[in-house]
């Protein structure tokens, strides 16, 4: 499975839509599913999921794994371990409305699966419940050096593609551990960001 897809506003778009993002997730998590076992993970009919499903696999972010296939039955995998979102500086306001609701649907469902790990954790032993973490901090940023903490976050990425994925065959001794990694431009309503400033800045999204 490749590492990563960078999908173009058409592609985008299609991510937009909250039930699209659960199933991509899933897939990314879990591995090869149905129609029919997606739809009683998450309680909704099969129809809405076969749909979905089919928008997803018309836009490139899963494909059918035909291995798996049947006659009654088709198998979906994810095409990518993750996606990667940019924006152009050049984006029209359609595009740029484009991004907003992916955003908007993309840190709705992320935080919805930190929810259900925290919800989930008193189940784990010591040793895996130390490894929960949380970090935040906010500074004063250049477009540059912001641009440097993207780069920085993109190639931790790449580091963690170099370990099997989820999805994969799974080692001995191992769990699904999950990486989220957010950096953004802090509402200041004291300091305006001057519009020559703002980046062309690619965020990562798991």
């Amino acid at each position: 499975m490749p590492s990563s897809t960078t999908p173009d506003p058409t592609q985008l778009k299609a991510l937009t839509h909250p039930l699209r993002l659960r199933l991509l997730a899933l897939l990314r998590s879990d591995g090869p599913a149905t129609a029919t076992s997606l739809a009683t993970r998450l309680g909704i009919n099969t129809g809405a999921t076969s749909y979905h499903l089919r928008q997803l696999a018309e836009h490139g972010f899963i494909t059918e794994d035909e291995q798996r296939g049947s006659g009654r039955d088709r198998w979906w995998r994810a095409a990518a371990a993750w996606t990667s979102v940019q924006e152009s500086a050049e984006a029209d306001d359609a595009e740029r409305d484009t991004h907003d609701a992916f955003w908007q649907a993309a840190l709705t469902q992320q935080v919805r699966v930190l929810q259900d790990a925290i919800a989930a954790r008193s189940a784990l032993s010591p040793q895996w419940r130390q490894l929960t973490t949380s970090s935040d901090v906010a500074v004063w940023a250049t477009p540059e050096q912001a641009q440097d903490v993207s780069r920085r976050v993109h190639e931790l990425f790449e580091h963690l593609a170099t370990l099997p994925l989820v999805g994969d065959e799974r080692p001995p001794g191992t769990r699904p551990l999950g990486v989220q990694v957010h950096s953004y431009v802090v509402p200041d309503h004291d300091h305006p960001v001057p519009e020559d400033v703002e980046p062309d800045g690619e965020q990562d999204l798991r």
